[in-house]
């Protein structure tokens, strides 16, 4: 069997990767396309997913992303219809909809976050099974675009399948020179090219805390470039932003604290253990609702709330759980 897997932003490398293998061994055949978009393709090459590069993303606003849809869906046609897959896998890829749809691929289609609009009901509408966490509400999901009988709610993370057999590497600290004698946070800034993005103006007063806190090394991993280089534009010996795409779970496994703006990098938290805070501004989703109300995840609402202190306790998952889960919902989408 033929299997295409589309990853469209940072985090779907990362969390498609245990499934891909899983398939691999399974005896198919993979095609994975990408787009440019932040650490997408540095994190294929980091874990070493052969991938072909195909079209960008179109930046925040509405116009640029309808052109970038319509002109990537157009130069994947063609690879695309040359290897002629039997079912189409991703995390809520657009592209990955259209050409389902255009040439009659069966797909499934993962999500977490039920509230990014049209995205998630094109994706929904043509996806064969959706896969999503049981914790966001069937009605939600309905009203998205997700027929309940196309629905496989799994339980827990997703974090907790594609972290099920993470090992914290500590090699990526002493490439970054960081001293794990002073308190480690790990910052992710809001998605700013996303659709459901709200302006968040408590992200840059975290970072002025952080900038100038003694005994502190904060590792922010941006999204765009220019955020990038908005925090080097500090010239803080405390704050850190890689040049390239980073194993940011072992980072994150490693850290005193994470304060993120985006539900991957929180749930990851939450999966190895870390204290972790939200600073997200949009619509909250039903995953992290459900972890705000358990304790494990804590809702930021000014700079100062957070204790800059060590923590003591082990790294690791917490709750792994088996991705072959995942698998044979995909394969469900067969029929």
């Amino acid at each position: 069997m033929k299997v295409w897997f589309d990853c469209t932003a940072a985090a779907h490398p990362v969390v498609l990767r245990p499934v891909i293998e899983r398939f691999r061994e399974r005896g198919d055949e993979i095609l994975v396309t990408a787009r440019e978009n932040g650490e997408t393709v540095g994190n294929l090459e980091r874990l070493g997913i052969p991938h072909l590069v195909v079209g960008e993303h179109g930046g925040a606003g509405k116009f640029g992303k309808a052109w970038a849809l319509a002109s990537r869906s157009t130069r994947l046609a063609r690879p695309v219809w040359k290897y002629r897959p039997d079912l189409a896998v991703a995390h809520g890829s657009v592209d990955l909809a259209v050409l389902s749809r255009s040439f009659f691929i069966p797909s499934a289609q993962m999500q977490d976050y039920e509230f990014a609009g049209l995205q998630r009901k094109i994706a929904w509408k043509v996806a064969r099974r959706v896969l999503v966490p049981d914790s966001i509400p069937v009605d939600r999901l309905v009203k998205a675009g997700a027929k309940e009988e196309k629905l496989v709610r799994f339980p827990g993370l997703k974090e907790d399948y594609y972290l099920a057999d993470f090992e914290p590497d500590s090699s990526v600290l002493s490439a970054m020179g960081i001293d794990l004698q002073r308190i480690l946070v790990i910052i992710r800034p809001p998605p700013e090219t996303a659709a459901y993005h709200a302006d968040n103006p408590l992200y840059e007063q975290v970072i002025d805390r952080l900038a100038t806190a003694e005994g502190v090394t904060a590792v922010v991993i941006p999204r765009t470039p220019a955020q990038g280089e908005r925090v080097r534009g500090r010239n803080s010996p405390n704050l850190i932003v890689p040049d390239r795409a980073v194993d940011a779970q072992s980072l994150i496994a490693f850290a005193d604290l994470v304060v993120s703006a985006g539900g991957t990098m929180n749930r990851e938290a939450v999966a190895l253990g870390t204290p972790v805070y939200t600073t997200f501004a949009g619509k909250m989703g039903g995953v992290d609702e459900a972890l705000i109300t358990d304790g494990s995840l804590k809702l930021l609402e000014s700079p100062g709330e957070f204790e800059l202190v060590k923590r003591n306790d082990p790294t690791g998952p917490r709750n792994p759980r088996d991705p072959e889960i995942l698998v044979e919902a995909m394969l469900g989408a067969l029929g």
